[in-house]
């Protein structure tokens, strides 16, 4: 096996074992990259030089005694995320050469455990409503990898990096999982720090990342305190899955269901049942209903809020799209917001009545396979309530649709409960994950 088809957790391991450096590790990614970002196009910066200089200081550091949790891993990181070193272009033609001095909060956090930045990842313009990045889906090129993380979902499912940062305001964390058949994690809103990076929400954006198991999950979620420093998610083999309760929730957007997302929570059910997990089927209270209209009129007012500058100032540089959905005239309209705001309230409280009953919800987490072409990145119809809730939302690989790309579910666990989505959702993964289609199974 190349260094680069290696997890983050088994390659952490190996570095920290001595099998492995942190240079040898970037440079096969880097090969990697060269091999295949022709075609998966998932990066926008990359400093060759730099990275390799950067991964031979940490194997020199460890030779020191110095060690993080993340000692040598390479990442990548969506570009709207500040970096000091790389270019913040946000995917836009007004910032191709925005360098900032700092980095943002994850990404020093990153660096701080050790991690070595490979790149910058494309994206969604602004991660909003702009151009749509240039990456491909790694399986089938002819299909979207879903945005607005396009870049590091694609990266990490083609095994150019081990992982890599992204963020959600709708389901741009969730759904390029699901696409891409890998891991990923939303945490629960503002329990990650999202200083430096550009905000489109302010109450809905979170930082999150991709993997391709659980266990890279866990990894990075110990740097930023979700799981206890020194503890990881592995779950105790004798540990009885009966005593876990699980809702399979179809949620209020089930209309929208294409039947290979139906086709993939029908399978997570039954090899879940099959396993003697207790299952039930939960309904959410009628309040529900109105989440996805309430997140709209958040994203779009807060947006407008967020973008009043530019959408004034550089007019004639921004994408159509973004003029008519963060148009200043919503912020004309307070008691819109604050009905918006009242409804989340209240379904927030719903919600943890629910949970008192169920230790993690199992639903949706896209309508069902990568889209055909590259001008739509999917919906994030099952996404976008979960975002308004606040709640963390974990993404698994399930099975394959009709086209033979990947779709999967997603977790959902309890707000501020990251830690016990974590450790339920490793005794739960493999159960549901039985088909290979993470872990680069079939990429060439």
């Amino acid at each position: 096996m190349e260094p680069h088809q290696l997890s983050a957790a088994e390659a952490a391991r190996q570095i920290h074992e001595g099998y492995l450096t942190s240079e040898a590790l970037m440079r096969s990614c880097l090969e990697r990259v060269d091999a295949r970002d022709p075609v998966v196009k998932a990066w926008l910066a990359i400093d060759r030089e730099r990275a390799v200089q950067a991964a031979r200081e940490q194997d020199k550091r460890r030779r020191d005694g110095a060690r993080g949790l993340l000692s040598g891993l390479p990442f990548g990181v969506k570009d709207m995320i500040d970096t000091a070193d790389l270019p913040t272009t946000h995917n836009s033609p007004a910032f191709q050469r925005n360098q900032p001095v700092h980095d943002a909060a994850c990404v020093a956090r990153a660096r701080h455990a050790g991690a070595v930045l490979l790149g910058k990842t494309d994206t969604v313009e602004f991660a909003a409503f702009g151009r749509v990045a240039a990456t491909t889906h790694p399986l089938n090129a002819a299909h979207t990898p879903g945005g607005s993380s396009a870049g590091s979902a694609a990266a990490v499912a083609d095994l150019q990096v081990p992982f890599a940062f992204g963020t959600q305001t709708g389901g741009s964390l969730i759904r390029p999982a699901s696409f891409n058949g890998v891991y990923a994690l939303k945490p629960t809103w503002s329990r990650v720090s999202a200083e430096g990076v550009k905000l489109l929400a302010v109450s809905l954006d979170t930082v999150g990342w991709y993997g391709r198991s659980v266990a890279d999950l866990a990894l990075v979620a110990q740097v930023f305190r979700l799981l206890p420093p020194g503890a990881d998610a592995a779950p105790e083999d004798d540990a009885p899955l009966r005593g876990l309760r699980v809702g399979i929730c179809r949620s209020p957007q089930w209309p929208s269901i294409e039947p290979a997302g139906e086709r993939a929570l029908e399978a997570a059910a039954q090899r879940l049942r099959d396993a003697g997990v207790t299952i039930a089927d939960v309904t959410l209270p009628a309040a529900f209903d109105d989440m996805s209209a309430a997140h709209l009129t958040v994203i779009e007012t807060e947006g407008a809020a967020a973008f009043l500058d530019l959408l004034e100032s550089r007019r004639d540089s921004m994408y159509p799209a973004m003029l008519e959905r963060l148009s200043p005239d919503r912020l004309d309209k307070p008691e819109v917001l604050r009905h918006a705001y009242r409804v989340a309230e209240h379904c927030r409280a719903e919600l943890d009545r629910v949970f008192g009953d169920y230790d993690v919800l199992v639903t949706p987490a896209a309508r069902g396979e990568a889209p055909h072409g590259h001008a739509s990145t999917g919906e994030a119809v099952f996404n976008a309530m979960w975002s308004l809730l606040h709640v963390p939302c974990l993404a698994v690989p399930c099975t394959t649709g009709p086209n033979g790309l990947p779709v999967g579910i997603q977790l959902i666990g309890a707000g501020h409960e990251d830690a016990k989505l974590l450790r339920v959702a490793a005794r739960l993964a493999p159960i549901i994950d039985v088909e290979g289609t993470s872990r680069g199974k079939g990429l060439s």
